[in-house]
């Protein structure tokens, strides 16, 4: 039985059409066989630089056999056997849609290990200017469906590497296309005191949407409350699920967007009495049911439609539902809640991205304590 040969371990020759191929070890086989990656030049010197880089890469690597899959049969595999039951369906659904139709077609057929950078920056340039390569679109998809490419290949990359495919995320060394920001549509202190004032003259939805505006649940996690998530004695509201509106019309019960988003949420006292005093005659499991179905929760569409309702008739901007929870958060970390908290609050997975969410409002937190600070240091010299 031959010696097996440890990883970066390599030979340099000359071929006969007078180029130089070098090689060296990457990984082994399961019978313990070693894999080699193959590097050629033009001169010994030249050969000699990029064998030293790949020595470096490949340094405490050892691939096993499966790294010689193509991209598209890892990419099947880590939808199937990695990501299914992990992530919601319908987010399953589009990860697999968009590498399908935007990654395969370009990328699908190359090597696993030979996918570099450089083929990323150019897929998500084509992307750009071109759209879809078999429907050769004339217009080239938007930033921010490129980036969600972007990010659902890095995951995909980062995996390889994790399980001995990769031994580098070629993702990582990839800028992909800036997130357009919209503005948030934040209500201000005169603004809220107006929509407050409109939901306490709907006693149908005033409930529904003064929950939102002290929980700043998402949408489909304010119609999916049921009265067991809900503790009088505590005060505390447990998010477990989302309502999600199926295509071709009806709702489906799912998961909460990440894993943060499973919390509880210790409510104000003012909301607490609110539940409670509803709570006394609800009919239904759901804390707020659908008012012509009372067995279905409240639909997300109607939320909707009924918010730019409500907006309209007081006089305000037409914003998003999204936006009250915008709103809330804003209000929150201006009246003093820090971010770390209040990321719990929303289900945000890192207090990180609560912070660059709302860098225009800790932006100003900011200053406000740099005054305080320099008050104090002035007051002491």
């Amino acid at each position: 039985m031959s010696k097996r040969r440890p990883s970066g371990d390599g030979m340099v020759r000359k071929r006969d059409d007078g180029r130089w191929e070098g090689r060296i070890v990457v990984g082994h086989k399961n019978n313990g066989d070693s894999i080699f990656r193959y590097i050629y030049a033009d001169t010994q010197k030249e050969l000699t630089a990029k064998l030293r880089q790949n020595i470096d890469a490949y340094q405490g690597i050892d691939l096993t056999e499966q790294s010689r899959m193509t991209l598209s049969e890892w990419l099947d595999q880590w939808l199937d056997r990695r990501m299914a039951g992990t992530v919601r369906s319908d987010t399953l659904d589009g990860y697999r849609r968009d590498l399908n139709n935007h990654v395969k077609p370009r990328l699908g057929q190359k090597q696993l290990t030979k996918i570099t950078p450089a083929d990323l920056n150019d897929l998500y340039a084509h992307l750009l200017e071109h759209g879809r390569l078999s429907r050769r679109q004339s217009s080239g998809l938007a930033p921010a469906t490129v980036h969600g490419i972007h990010t659902t290949l890095h995951h995909a990359l980062k995996t390889a590497v994790e399980e001995g495919l990769l031994p580098a995320n070629p993702a990582e060394g990839v800028t992909p296309p800036k997130l357009p920001r919209s503005p948030k549509g934040i209500l201000n202190n005169d603004q809220l005191d107006t929509l407050m004032a409109a939901i306490s003259r709907d006693p149908l939805w005033h409930d529904f949407f003064y929950v939102e505006l002290t929980t700043g649940l998402r949408r489909g996690e304010l119609c999916g409350l049921k009265w067991r998530d809900f503790d009088s004695e505590t005060g505390t509201l447990n998010v477990r699920r989302t309502i999600h509106m199926k295509k071709g019309g009806g709702l489906s019960e799912g998961d909460t967007k990440t894993y943060a988003g499973m919390r509880a949420i210790l409510l104000p006292k003012s909301t607490v009495q609110l539940l409670r005093e509803r709570k006394r005659a609800a009919l239904t499991e759901w804390i707020f049911p659908d008012p012509l179905k009372p067995e279905n929760p409240t639909h997300p569409g109607g939320a909707y439609r009924r918010l730019k309702k409500l907006l309209e008739e007081a006089g305000l901007p037409n914003i998003r539902f999204h936006d009250l929870r915008h709103t809330f958060a804003t209000h929150a970390l201006a009246g003093g809640v820090d971010a770390k908290t209040l990321s719990g609050i929303l289900g945000h997975t890192k207090a990180s991205f609560t912070l660059d969410t709302y860098a225009h409002v800790t932006g100003d937190m900011q200053r406000h304590a740099a005054g305080i600070v320099g008050d104090f240091i002035q007051d002491i010299l």
